[in-house]
């Protein structure tokens, strides 16, 4: 652990190149096992007086070396085991590398690498230099030439960043190609795909009137499954002119879908290379949520043209600048696209699953990290979601019209630049007037702030005065926390259900909905002109990122949820019924009535062709994660079973409407739209509220098994099956295989359902299906689809008392980590609340952890992962 500490990279360790390289010109000869590399680069010294030239590499074999044509004799460079040290370089040359390297043995699928066949790379962060010794930092920006020789009847498609420039044939039945990008970007957004592909085009008119040239590359046979991908991507191209005014800026964009990829989509420049599960549907293979995770996916990497490569990042600390921005673009296009309501919600239940967790555990960290051993282990949550959260912070506290005047003015002086955080809210600054340092907390500080707050009605005055204060509790490295910003959307409603008017100090005239800032740890607001005892809304829309305890009753959140004009708000009350009845039944207490609550639940249904999908929303309960997250001291046995007893009791009071949805035909023609979509979400819950009724319901979801005429109904029903305890489920996984084992997508699916089954074999079950002749830790897709859907959703049986569930786990990561480290860190991160558990549980998985830690060979993304999680 200490070494791990002394290699820790700091924020305030930066310092610009000493060098800067104007132009590469890459030159790829092409051979599984033995590629070689030609890096033609311009150099020139920025630094004042001459230094040494240090260049990143990994995994190289260096065959030449020249500047200026002239061959560096030996004691003119040290290779280091990572990196090249040129001693005296001159201040300007040209500098030629060639190396060799063995794509086919990359199984950590960094840098240049095989998979089915065809080459593919992945050099976001640090890959890059596992093809050619470079700078490979993000500050570092060259225009790129790319030539590409390869069998042509192998590797018929050649492909690279920017425009083809020109291509022909080679002898010995080779051919080339050359792409120029024009745009200086830094090494992590080079791409190169070579293979033999089918392929579907079309073309976008930008509204300068330019024509670009679109392709989705995809498996033979996969073209038909390319469609929604295309289409999203020029909803993409269109959505962003129209909200941001950003033009695409080259003639060409491809997507290559690849089997074999360790994150979702890479943004690399005009040439986004894809999981292919994010490229490839229809309604056979794919559910609903893989088409909207599609579309969000295809706007996400489309909009990082923008926010990522035309505008990079200084360092790797500034990651959150073009992540949590680009998230936010893509959440509020997919927003515009659907529900915007349903959007926010999902978006919500993904950030309390996912980052509010990381945010109270061993693996917090500032949205803007201040160290890091392996930066690959900071492609997070808090990241990603929190940075998220923190754009709409910023746009609560200046207003909607002068953050497009500050986004605008971002794009405009920081275009070709490589930019910090402090850059970036500077334009904001300027734009609204407003001094936003204090505002900077959000991304330098740690945890979920927490929020208590009170209110009293006073009928005399008609006054309502709340009582708001803030804390965020200590996390690693920073045990005292500074107040926060924190912007509040608040409105008021009758017992009656009538929106209630009020004036705040400020307001002209008394209005219905108020937007209040707490920016200190406690404040006090009056609301003027209140007729009567109000039921306050103080997060509509999760207006900020934080843990509210608003002291409501029972009787105020049955009056939310059937009349807050918010639908946040009417969801969010549901589920803290929801939590508290199943809360109380873990404990034995008297809870909130849940006659009440299965009738404010009917009345969602009532409303359902209004919003399906909301209604869907509305009738899951919180799931066990959720529960633990919120729980004192969790105990995921007594919450699993209170949870199917509160279940059960709101099923069997909704049974004959739940059992009509249950049994609805397939909708046809099949539009993979919002509309439709919804009404299959709802039918999917109804299964799933159904199946905590037990075997009362088996022949009814095993007939939707049957009958069903979508992917999306197919896997509700399988879901369904998995929660009874009943033979159905096995039958119905057997014909699902025997069906579709030749597509590795669906195989994925099979997987998962069977991982997330709160079964009693669940462990078993698992550890057979970790030897089955389908399973291979080789392809990320299949590895997260047992490993990681049985730690992250089962959680009853990946918290088993014995710690069988945190030894498979282990398991997994140990021999993850020998193939490929990025993976294993990712599995790590199941453990990140080992410490809320009891001290069985605890002991159990300090056992695992430290098993992790004793191996010699654990790479430095697994290392310092279990480091951080032990201490």
């Amino acid at each position: 652990m200490r070494d791990d500490v002394a290699a820790a990279i700091r924020l305030a360790d930066y310092k610009p190149c000493d060098y800067a390289i104007d132009t590469i010109a890459l030159r790829f000869d092409l051979e599984p096992t033995a590629t070689r590399v030609r890096a033609t680069s311009t150099v020139r010294r920025t630094a004042g007086e001459a230094r040494p030239l240090v260049l990143d590499g990994a995994l190289l074999s260096l065959e030449r070396i020249s500047i200026d044509g002239a061959p560096l004799p030996t004691d003119g460079y040290t290779i280091e085991p990572e990196r090249l040290v040129i001693h005296a370089p001159p201040a300007a040359f040209t500098l030629e590398i060639d190396t060799l390297i063995n794509p086919a043995a990359n199984t950590a699928l960094e840098g240049l690498y095989v998979s089915g066949g065809r080459f593919c790379t992945q050099c976001e962060a640090e890959g890059f230099r596992k093809i050619t010794y470079a700078l490979d930092r993000p500050d570092a920006m060259a225009r790129y030439t790319v030539r590409i020789e390869a069998d042509k009847a192998r590797y018929p498609t050649l492909l690279s960043n920017g425009d083809p420039v020109e291509s022909g044939d080679l002898a010995g039945g080779r051919h080339f190609a050359v792409w120029r990008d024009p745009h200086p970007k830094p090494a992590y957004l080079f791409a190169l795909v070579a293979g033999a592909f089918d392929s579907i085009h079309d073309a976008f008119t930008t509204m300068s009137g330019k024509k670009v040239d679109l392709g989705v590359y995809v498996d033979d046979g996969e073209a038909p499954r390319a469609r929604y991908a295309m289409d999203a991507l020029k909803r993409s191209m269109a959505w962003d002119e129209k909200v941001f005014q950003r033009e695409y800026d080259l003639a060409v964009f491809n997507i290559v879908a690849v089997r074999d990829f360790n994150f979702g989509a890479m943004e690399n420049k005009g040439l986004n290379i894809f999981n292919a599960a994010y490229v490839l549907a229809d309604a056979a293979t794919a559910t609903d949520a893989d088409f909207e995770a599609i579309e969000g996916v295809v706007a996400h990497e489309y909009f990082h043209n923008w926010t990522g490569n035309r505008i990079t990042l200084r360092d790797w600390f500034q990651l959150c600048l073009k992540e949590g921005l680009t998230v936010y673009r893509d959440q509020e296009f997919s927003a515009d696209e659907r529900s915007r309501a349903v959007k926010r919600i999902k978006d919500v239940k993904t950030l309390r699953g996912r980052q509010f967790p990381e945010d109270g555990g061993p693996l917090a960290h500032p949205a803007r990290p201040d160290r890091y051993v392996k930066i690959d282990n900071f492609y997070t949550a808090t990241v990603y979601e929190k940075g998220a959260e923190i754009i709409r912070v910023l746009k609560a506290l200046i207003g909607d019209e002068a953050f497009d005047q500050g986004i605008q003015l971002y794009f405009t002086r920081c275009d070709g630049t490589a930019a910090t955080l402090e850059d970036f809210v500077a334009c904001f600054a300027e734009a609204s007037g407003k001094d936003l340092s204090h505002f900077m907390h959000w991304y330098n500080q740690a945890g979920t702030p927490h929020l208590v707050a009170r209110g009293a009605y006073d009928a005399p005055s008609r006054t309502y005065t709340l009582t708001l204060t803030q804390s965020t509790p200590p996390t690693p490295g920073q045990p005292d926390k500074m107040a926060l910003p924190i912007p509040l959307t608040v409105g008021f409603v009758s017992k009656s259900g009538a929106e209630l008017a009020a004036r705040i100090a400020g307001d002209d005239a008394a209005i219905r909905e108020h937007a209040i800032v707490l920016d200190k740890p406690s404040a006090t607001f009056v609301f003027d002109g209140m007729v009567e005892a109000p039921t306050p809304a103080l997060l509509r829309g999760f207006c900020a990122p934080v843990m509210l305890d608003d002291g409501l009753t029972a009787e105020d959140r049955l009056i939310q949820m059937s009349h807050d004009p918010d639908a946040f708000t009417r969801w969010e009350a549901g589920q803290r019924l929801l939590r508290d009845a199943i809360f109380a039944e873990a404990d034995g207490k008297p809870g909130p009535s849940l006659d009440l609550l299965a009738s404010a639940l009917g009345r969602e249904l009532d409303r359902a062709q209004q919003d399906a999908a909301f209604a869907a929303l509305a009738l899951r309960a919180p799931d066990l994660a959720d529960l633990i997250q919120n729980a004192e001291r969790p105990d995921p046995d007594r919450l699993f079973a209170a949870r199917g007893v509160v279940r059960a009791a709101i099923a069997a009071k909704l049974e004959p409407r739940l059992a009509a949805l249950a049994d609805a035909d397939s909708e046809t023609p099949f539009s993979p739209d919002a509309s439709q979509a919804g009404r299959r979400a709802l039918k999917s819950a109804a299964l799933d509220l159904l199946a905590a009724l037990g075997g009362t319901h088996e022949d009814r979801v095993e007939r939707a098994f049957a009958r069903a005429g979508t992917m999306t109904e197919r896997m509700a029903a399988l879901d369904a099956l998995g929660q009874i305890d009943g033979e159905a489920f096995n039958g119905a996984l057997g014909s699902f295989i025997d069906m579709w084992r030749d597509n590795p997508l669906v195989v994925d699916k099979w997987f998962a359902v069977q991982a997330a089954a709160p079964r009693a074999d669940a462990i078993d079950r698992v550890r057979a299906l970790k030897g089955h002749e389908l399973f291979s830790l080789r392809n990320p897709n299949r590895a997260r689809s047992l490993i990681a859907v049985f730690a992250m959703r089962n959680l009853r049986a990946f918290h088993a008392a014995d710690g069988s569930g945190y030894a498979f786990l282990a398991d997994g990561v140990a021999e993850a980590d020998a193939l490929n480290p990025a993976l294993a860190s990712r599995l790590l991160t199941a453990f990140e609340s080992w410490r809320r558990f009891d001290a069985q549980r605890q002991e159990k998985a300090r056992a695992a952890l430290e098993r992790l830690a004793a191996i010699p060979t654990l790479s430095r993304n697994a290392r310092e992962m279990v480091a951080r999680t032990l201490e």
